[in-house]
Formats: structure tokens, sequence, C-alpha cells
């Protein structure tokens, strides 16, 4: 007699455990499920098997091989296409010329396969199916026998007003040969809805046999943890490798070559692979560890399968997970209810795995996470969900339809029920679904919400710092990557929401301790129709429309394809500027912008500026913040040029003594030729809204200009329209303000380093910078008197540091940046 092992599935419902193997290779016990049916056949006096293949079929073939390790002799069949379960059998047809059985190679049972050969004979059958009661047979199908045993119907998926019998069919079905010939070749062929009807149809009785015993379909992730109490609990015996060592109160099976501390504590069924080490007082409870894995001191794990090459940190708590191949848990970590970790997946200390949480392979989750959903695509999951005020992450992937909403009721659950929110979007149509999304969130826990639609997000930032709402939020498709959206979160004085803000609504979003409004609370949507007239309005009031119409200034405006396009052109018109617009239509495509493409639109405008000789150009970026400048010489000013350039133009035109606000790493070329300008500096982020408006101007070196009379928001329209009306009171252009500004030389470069290795790097800066002047306003600058400086500000969110270096010659800044670009990177091999 020879045997049959189904093992092709795809095993889709068992990912991600099934990620990097077939599922009949899913280890049980620290064995391939297969192997154990491998065993029952050989047990059976069964030698000669074929194993049917599929899906990662060199997994299978490179671990039993011709089976003669295993006792037996395996020829492998690979169909070229899928062609059911009896079509694939169809394949194997050379094989199988006399009776045989056939097998799933992804079941647990302890099932007599020389029982159910009996029964076969017995009855003189040539199709036999093993049938067994379950509690809940709607799941499978059920199987309606006579007394005498023969199939009279099959159930597929039937009401409980249908279910007569409580047998259902469990994939062992014994075969006389003759059965092939009701197959068809080469088609898509099943055993139940296909080969059965047929053969029963054509008169051939089918028998059942009701088997006792255990059978368990490990088809997803919970029954193949069921599977694992269910053999803790005895109901089902399996033979375990290594050395049985009995307790008090514990069956511990170890591997060879295995390090156990003395201390150590096991209770119930603990089966050890080779190779493992087990740490000081650590506890393991009814559990697998897989080959070459560490528990280490203090660790328990309770109800769980480790998978080879583990390693469990210090005080880890893992209670019912599984951990896949090479999963590396830090200290403190809490892997409890149900968690699943696949392989390669890095998890840092103090970690939180809320309830049946998936994390899918090669992931890498930061110290302090609260991992509260499956972590599927990506390879981080990061302790907070906000940067700076900003979620983002990819579009209807990790940023999905139910997240977004889930981020609405968070925030609306922080906010007193009735208050108003303000809404608005980019035109991308991914940024209107998840708005939907967000603001049906919000609307769920008694929140109110002001509606804008499309509109500048400079314009939304003015209305909210007007009345009425207490907080606002923007979607945008990501300024640097198209597949990405972004979510930003503003308070009611229109700048980024704080920390404290971020961890509240993390907190609920985390918890899922979401605020329900009763039907009549929910909240409203109110449309706010004239905001854009308004804001024209507002801007128009505070330039010197006048002065600009008799100037008639000649400009090149890039409007690249953003939200400004039905705004800014008007106001350039009221205030009697002649521009040549460029790409003022709207082009999803094009709202995201490479540096690549960025410079391909400051090079068009510089090469129009030159051959129109128009006084200076403007690159206006998609979501109308950020402004860009070309002389009318068509010179691209860089960012840090840029800064000081509009620095030089308020000192020119202010009549009285001015206060600035800039980052501590902005050039200081101008600090001692201001005559009417006041530098404050200070940290780039996290400034309060109270302290901004003690100042007129604030500028950064990513290109936003902020004048406090307009609102302290960075607004490229109404910064433009300010730079030429101070250019029409001193009458001049911007090359000549460029020609008062001395000489110098000044960088950004930004140096990856590891976020663990952020700290070493401030701390051998700091050394560097003892016997030094120095400055620690944000991160650590060193001045080098009459030379120039070098500031190194650790990033808050990425893996970088940005070095900033500003020299007044060539001389100078090469040999500052030179000589702290090889500092920091050999700080960081030292480490490595």
């Amino acid at each position: 007699m020879k045997a049959v092992v189904m093992a092709g599935g795809f095993g889709t419902r068992i990912q991600p455990l099934t990620s990097s193997m077939p599922k009949p290779m899913i280890p049980v016990f620290n064995k391939p499920m297969m192997e154990y049916i491998i065993g029952s056949l050989k047990a059976a006096g069964i030698v000669d098997i074929v194993i049917l293949l599929y899906f990662k079929p060199d997994v299978i073939k490179g671990y039993f091989g011709d089976g003669s390790d295993f006792g037996v002799r395996i020829n492998y069949v690979l169909p070229d296409d899928d062609y059911g379960t009896a079509g694939a059998v169809k394949k194997a047809q050379k094989y199988l010329d006399e009776r045989f059985i056939i097998v799933s190679g992804d079941l647990i049972t302890d099932f007599k396969i020389q029982e159910i050969i009996g029964f076969h004979d017995v009855k003189n059958s040539l199709a036999t199916i093993t049938l067994t009661s379950v509690p809940d047979p709607l799941q499978f199908g059920v199987v309606i026998t006579d007394k005498e045993s023969k199939i009279l119907r099959f159930l597929e998926k039937p009401g409980w007003g249908e279910v007569f019998s409580d047998t259902i069919n469990t994939g062992i079905y014994v075969f006389e040969p003759e059965i092939l010939q009701y197959i068809p070749e080469d088609s898509n062929f099943d055993f139940s809805k296909d080969l059965f009807p047929k053969l029963m149809a054509s008169g051939i009785d089918i028998f059942g046999y009701n088997a006792k015993g255990y059978w368990r379909d490990v088809g997803n992730p919970d029954s193949y943890r069921a599977a694992l109490l269910d053999i803790m609990e005895g109901q089902v015996t399996l033979p375990f490798s290594g050395t049985m060592r009995e307790e008090k109160s514990a069956h511990i099976y170890v591997g060879e070559n295995c390090e156990i501390d003395e201390s150590a504590r096991f209770e119930g069924l603990v089966v050890i692979d080779d190779g493992c080490v087990i740490k000081k007082d650590a506890v393991i409870i009814d559990s697998v560890v897989g080959k070459n894995s560490v528990i280490d001191e203090k660790a328990k794990v309770t109800d769980s399968i480790l998978w080879k090459d583990c390693f469990a940190g210090k005080n880890s708590v893992i209670k019912n997970a599984v951990l896949c191949d090479r999963v590396k848990l830090g200290s403190s970590v809490k892997a409890e209810h149900g968690v699943i970790i696949a392989e390669g997946t890095e998890v840092g200390n103090q970690v939180i795995f809320e309830k049946d949480v998936m994390v899918w392979p090669e992931k890498q989750i930061e110290a302090g996470s609260i991992v509260s959903s499956n972590l599927i695509w990506g390879d981080k999951w990061k302790k907070s969900i906000f940067e700076g005020g900003k979620v983002s992450a990819r579009t209807n992937v990790e940023l999905s339809p139910d997240m977004a909403a889930k981020l609405g009721a968070a925030l609306g659950s922080q906010l007193p029920q009735g208050a108003r929110v303000l809404m608005s979007r980019d035109y991308d149509r991914a940024s209107r679904m998840l708005k939907r999304c967000f603001l049906g969130g919000l609307l769920s826990t008694g929140v109110n919400v002001t509606e804008l639609r499309m509109t500048p997000l400079p314009i939304m930032r003015h209305k909210l710092s007007m009345f009425g709402e207490v907080a606002g939020v923007y979607f945008r498709q990501c300024q640097s990557d198209p597949t990405n959206t972004e979510i930003l979160f503003y308070d009611d004085s229109a700048l980024l929401i704080d920390s404290n803000t971020e961890k509240n609504v993390e907190r609920i979003f985390f918890r899922e301790n979401y605020r329900r409004a009763t039907q009549d609370d929910i909240g409203e949507i109110y449309d706010q129709m004239m905001v854009n007239e308004f804001y024209k309005e507002g801007v128009l009031k505070n330039i010197d429309i006048t002065l600009l119409k008799s100037r008639r200034s000649k400009i090149v405006a890039d409007l690249t394809n953003g939200t400004t396009d039905m705004i800014f052109p008007e106001l350039l018109n009221k205030a009697g500027v002649d521009a040549v617009v460029l790409n003022a239509y709207r082009d999803e495509k094009k709202l995201s912008r490479t540096l690549h493409q960025s410079a391909l639109s400051f090079k068009e405008v510089s090469d129009i500026v030159k051959v129109t000789e128009s006084e200076l150009g403007i690159v206006v970026f998609p979501h109308g913040e950020r402004l860009g400048i070309i002389t009318d010489k068509g010179e691209m000013l860089s960012e840090d040029k840029a800064l000081m350039f509009m620095l030089k133009l308020i000192d020119l035109t202010a009549k009285t003594k001015l206060k600035v606000y800039l980052p501590a790493y902005a050039p200081t070329v101008l600090d001692d030729s201001l005559m009417n300008v006041e530098i404050t500096r200070g940290k780039g982020t996290g400034i309060k809204a109270e302290f901004l408006r003690n100042f007129y101007f604030t500028g950064d070196l990513n290109r936003n200009f902020i004048f406090m009379k307009n609102g302290i928001h960075a607004d490229a329209m109404f910064s433009s329209l300010k730079m030429l009306e101070m250019m029409a009171k001193q009458n001049v252009r911007i090359s000549d303000v460029l020609k008062t500004i001395p000489e110098y030389h000044f960088s950004h470069t930004v140096i990856n380093c590891p976020l663990e290795m952020k700290g070493y790097l401030m701390r051998k800066m700091s050394e560097e910078a003892m016997d030094k002047e120095a400055s620690f306003l944000d991160g650590i600058k060193i001045m080098f008197k009459g030379k120039g400086w070098v500031h190194m500000v650790p990033d808050q969110f990425t893996a970088n540091v940005h070095l900033y270096v500003e020299a007044a010659n060539a001389k100078e800044y090469n040999g500052i940046h030179g000589e702290y670009k090889d500092k920091i990177n050999g700080w960081l091999q030292e480490q490595e």
C-alpha cells in the first residue's frame, strides 16, 4: 500500500506563520507537522509515499529529502498549475498502481491508520472517507451516512437547521487505483465538489469511517495555538524529542547541549530543543522552546511556542504567544494575549503588545512602543504614531480608513463634547478618502466639524487662528513620497500640537478607550463658504497695495500644481503685480515633488526670469507654505541665503527696532551688521504661540517665512507679497540686497546615525566642546573665534544627526567641515 501526502496549500489563512514556509512545515513541538504524519504512516507499515507540492516546494524537499532519514521512500510531484485537490493527485497517477491513502500534511491527529484501512477492507470499498465527530460542524461541512456507513449526501456549509449529523470529512481518504479514472487530466478538480458527486452519480458507493481520537485542522493561528494547549492537556499524545526529566510539577524534555540554570523553574509540559540556554530565575510553563533559543534572566514564558533562534530578554513576559524563527525580544517586553511575531523581527525594550496582534516578518519595533494593531507593511513600528504633530504613513496600508477613523475618535475623545474642529485637505483623492473617515470618527465622539474641503494649508491655519475652533486637522499627500499621506494636527493657535496633546491622543488610540456619543449628541458638520474671501481680505489689509501698484513689479511665479491656484493669481492681480504664472492647474501626480523635480522648477523659473527680464521669480511649493526665491539675475537662492536675504530686507525697511527669531543653527553672518533687527536664537520646534507673538518675523532653513502680522504660520503667498512691498519701499532688486550681505560659506549635512547611538555622539561632541567656546541651546555648537562654527543636532525622529557649518571663507569652511564630519563618522565606527 502507498500514501499520498497533500502538502501544496498556500497557508493564506494562517499567515504570518507561513511567510517563509509551507503550512505542513510549521513546527509543532519542534518538528514540522508533516513529520508526525510521515511517522504515523511508517508506523502503519506504509513506506512508499508521494508528496504533492506546490507552495515553497524546496523547503519540504530540503527537509525530508528522499525519506531515508525517516525510514520511508519519498517521491515528489510538483504540478505546473493549481489543479485542485483531486486534480493534483491525478498528477501522481504513475506512482499509484495499488491501493493508497491520502492524508493532508497540515493535520494533527492520532487516528489509527490501520483501523481506517481495515474498515476499507471490510466494506470492500473503492473509496473510503475518514469522518469524525466535532462539536461545531458548520465550518467543515456535514457528511450524512446510513446504518451501513454508506455516504448518502454531503452538506457544504449548512445552517443549523440542516445539521442532521455532527460528522465531518477529515480529509483522509483510502482509494483503490481505479478511482483515478474518474479524475480528468489537467483540470481543476476537487474531491468534495467534483469527484465524490461524480462517483455517487456513477453508482459507486462511498463509505465513511467514523474515526475515534484526536483530529485538528491547523487552518489559522488560533487553531495552531489551540493545538498546543490540547497537546499540553494530554488530549493527544505525540512523540517528543529529548531526554525526559520529571520534576515535582513538570515534565521536561531537554535536547542536547542545553544550558539550564539551576534556579530556572518549570511547570506543566515543557519541551526544550537542542542548544537552548535557560538563564537564572527564568520561568517556563507549558511551552515549547525551539533550537538555539535563549530565555534570559527572570523572563517568563507561559502557554507559548518559540521557534528556533529566538531570544527572550530579561524580565520579559510571553504568554499564549507564537514567536517564529529569529525573533529577538528586548528586556521587559510584554507579549501576551495571542500575539504572533513572525521571523526576523527585533523588538526593543519595554514594548507592549496588545491583544491578538500579528507582526509580519523582518520588522523593527522601537523601545517603549505599544503595538496595538497588526504590523504588516513597512519595516518599523515606532513608539509614537506622531512625529512633531504629524502622522505620516503609507496610504491605505499603514494609514488605512479604519486607522483614520480611530485617530479621529481618539482626537475627539480628548476634546470637550460639542467643541468644533476645523478640517481641510489638498486635492489628492487619498486625502479626501482618509479625511472623510477621520471626520466620521470625530463626529462619533460628539465633536462638531467646520468643513473647508480643499483649501491651501495657510488659509486653513489663518482661519484656525481667528476664532471658533479648538483644533485643526489637515490631510495632504506627503511632499516627498506620493505613496504616503500626512495628517497634520493643529491647536487653536494654528501651531502643530505639542507633545502632551500627542500623548493624550495616542493613549486613547492605543487603548481604544473612545468616547461614544449618544444618538442625540453625535457631532454636526458646518460648511464654511467664505473662508477664501476672508483670507484674501486679511492679506491685502496687511500689505501696502498702493505702493505695490505704483511699482508694477514684473515676476515669474511657479505654483507647482499645488493648492494655491485659485487664490494666489487673484492676489497678485489685486496687488498690481504683472506675473507670468506657471503650473496653475491641478495634477495629483505632481503634488509630491522629489528634490530633482523641485530643482527643475527652479531652473524653469530662472530661465524665464532671464528671458523676460523680470524683477524676480518665485516657486510656491504645492501646499502653499514654502517659498523659493530666484533673483533678477536668475540665481536660485539656497535655503540659508534666502533667509539671510529676508533678514537684510527687513533691516533695510524697518523704521523701528524689530525682533526676529531664528533657529540656533541658522547662519550668523549678519548678526553684527543689522541696524534695525534684534535676533533671538533658540530651538526650531516646540515653540509656544505666546512666545512667537513677541517677534516680527521668524524663518527657518526649509524656506518657511512667517510674518507675525499675518499669523504665526508660514505662508508663501503673503511672504512673496511682503517681499515685493519691502523691495518697492527701497526701490531695490534682489541682487542689490545680496551685495550687502558679506561673503560666507554655510552647509547642512545629514549623517546617518543609529537611534541607539545618538546619546553616545552627543557625549563625544560635548567632550569635544569642553575646552572650547560652545553653546548648548539646541544640540551642541562649537565656535572658533574669527574662523566659524560647527553645530550638531540629533534628529528628533529619524536615525540621523544634522551637521551645520559656517565660516567666512572657503579654506576655513573646508577645514571645519572635513574635520567634524570625519570625527562623527569615526565615533560611529568606534561603536560598531
